[in-house]
């Protein structure tokens, strides 16, 4: 007997009203509530089993984009270069084309789940993750069973710019077919961004990071640590460390609490571009020049880091083609890589705003 939604709401303990407003994202719900319904929703697979997916066997021309934050240029470059080939004109007569959605997650664990069962209730043929996960165990298991159940439908899963599902914690069992994964080298790239410092004679080098618990903040915050490590830097780079959100202001506020711990930092590296553009202006408000009395670095390499002034030293990720290549993927129009995983490179780009330390410091 096919599942209904009052037997979800039963399991739930909520009304059948309460599990609607969950599943459509249209009204508002407490978090604790939310998480009880979608829990029940998997406990009884709801979607395989119930009347919505009954209707058809097959995909329906849905493809999600889920994304962090649409106004990060980040996530914009990859979500419009995965468009583009999704439901572009570079699909025309090679399967049709497709309506791309893109979903809008805030960074919220709970809303990136939601997100996944409507399009799984959509029965979309496709769903493009992008950017970093959630380094919760909880929430990668309830992502990595909700995936599985999509890819088991016929839904073509495609993570950009984030680990392969078996890297997180908390995921067990979970075959390589699940999903095809394009990961950035965001530690490698972490790594030569801190050993061009390292080599310009930077050794007071305060790191400005992104949210604790995020996949991507964990990595480049390695990278660094590893390329300090290596050139035998021992200071306690906790206290040279502060963590915030990716955007500008948050640089700008974290540049000045660095600067507060040590005024005789030399360099500062951004985990993204947009931070580092704080932390220029933050440098400056101090009354110091870049890179004259300090060294300022970013990374992703967004398009208006050449125009800076000075030009921003930062890391390169090919945005725009990685989303398109992903893109590519979830049509089929494109050969997974071997493994399903392929590691993207991250390549330093040395401009203006870094140059060796101050004489004497």
């Amino acid at each position: 007997m096919a599942v209904t939604l009052a037997d979800v709401a039963a399991r739930a303990q909520v009304s059948s009203a309460t599990v609607s407003r969950v599943l459509s994202g249209n009204y508002p719900v407490s978090e604790s509530t939310r998480a009880r319904v979608l829990r029940a929703v998997d406990e009884l697979d709801y979607v395989l089993n119930g009347p919505a997916s009954s209707l058809a066997a097959s995909t329906s021309d849905l493809v999600g984009i889920l994304v962090n934050d649409i106004a990060d240029p980040f996530f914009g470059i990859i979500a419009g270069a995965a468009q583009t080939e999704i439901g572009g004109t570079r699909t025309s007569g090679r399967g049709g084309e497709k309506l791309a959605v893109v979903c809008n997650t805030g960074g919220s664990p709970e809303r990136e789940l939601t997100y996944l069962t409507l399009l799984q209730r959509q029965r979309a043929a496709a769903v493009v993750l992008t950017g970093g996960a959630a380094e919760d165990p909880e929430h990668s298991a309830a992502v990595a069973t909700k995936l599985s159940r999509l890819s088991s439908a016929g839904t073509r899963i495609v993570l950009c710019g984030r680990p392969p599902l078996t890297a997180l914690p908390g995921v067990e069992g979970v075959g390589p077919a699940t999903a095809v994964t394009l990961a950035f080298d965001n530690r490698g790239g972490a790594q030569r961004l801190t050993a061009h410092l390292l080599a310009l004679g930077h050794r007071r080098i305060g790191y400005v990071a992104g949210p604790v618990g995020r996949s991507t903040t964990r990595h480049r915050l390695e990278g660094h640590l590893a390329a300090l490590a290596a050139a035998g830097i021992e200071e306690d780079q906790a206290r040279l460390t502060v963590h915030g959100s990716y955007d500008r202001e948050s640089g700008y506020d974290a540049a000045l609490e660095l600067l507060r711990r040590r005024p005789d930092l030399t360099a500062i590296a951004a985990a993204n571009d947009s931070i580092a553009l704080g932390v220029c202006a933050a440098v400056r408000d101090s009354g110091l020049r870049i890179p004259e009395d300090i060294s300022v670095a970013g990374f992703d390499d967004l398009p208006f880091s050449v125009d800076t002034v000075p030009a921003l030293t930062t890391v390169r990720l090919p945005l725009h083609d990685a989303g398109a290549r992903a893109g590519r993927l979830a049509m089929g129009r494109e050969t997974p890589p071997p493994g399903g995983v392929a590691t993207i490179r991250a390549d330093l780009m040395a401009r203006a705003s870094t140059a060796p330390p101050p004489a004497g410091a």
